[in-house]
């Protein structure tokens, strides 16, 4: 799938925001931390992936009630889902200078369609060093999901089923959704909100 970039300007993919605050202390001493532990650029984008991936839980896999959505409350507390993960992912980017957006697909709550659908949120970034945006879904690795950092092909956590009239959404956007972030905002219940509080379209 071809991307394409909401903005023509790579530093709006650097701003500061509200739920990207990556100007807090915590978000500031991590980014340096694992840059410090990283060979260059494109290793620092692969470790910080990694961390949020697998570090930071899922709060539906661990079966909490909290709902998590600024990066340095991610942070804190440890977890969130796919939406507070992806800020969480670019605000560490975004903290080094490395351009970073949200990307979203349109999948089915469940395994079938007559589950309903969700949208579900990812990053992509861009590496100056081959000159190419890339996707990464740090959502959390379990059973059947097995997203990696890959500059070719696309290793990501859902793969689109058409069939089901799931959706791959090609646009990288400088900011989170504004449905996405309404509904962590909204609730108080991470288990109600992941069964009835998603926006089910962009």
């Amino acid at each position: 799938m071809t991307l394409t970039c909401e903005s023509s300007s790579l530093d709006d993919y650097l701003e500061e925001t509200t739920e990207v605050d990556y100007g807090h202390f915590s978000i500031k001493a991590l980014a340096s931390e694992l840059y410090s532990q990283s060979l260059n650029e494109m290793d620092y984008v692969k470790t910080a992936f990694e961390f949020v991936r697998d570090h930071i839980s899922h709060s539906v896999d661990i079966q909490s009630s909290r709902v998590t959505c600024r990066a340095s409350e991610v942070l804190l507390f440890k977890e969130g889902i796919c939406y507070a993960k992806s800020n969480l992912l670019c605000a560490l980017l975004r903290c080094q200078g490395i351009p970073a957006g949200f990307c979203y697909q349109r999948l089915t709550l469940g395994d079938t369609p007559d589950t309903g659908y969700v949208i579900h949120a990812l990053n992509a970034v861009y590496i100056r060093s081959i000159g190419k945006w890339i996707r990464l879904d740090a959502r959390g690795n379990k059973s059947g999901v097995d997203a990696q950092f890959s500059l070719e092909e696309e290793k990501l956590a859902f793969p689109i089923r058409e069939e089901y009239d799931e959706i791959d959404y090609p646009v990288i956007y400088t900011k989170p959704n504004i449905k996405t972030i309404h509904s962590l905002l909204q609730n108080t219940d991470c288990t109600t909100m992941y069964l009835h509080g998603l926006p089910s379209s962009l």
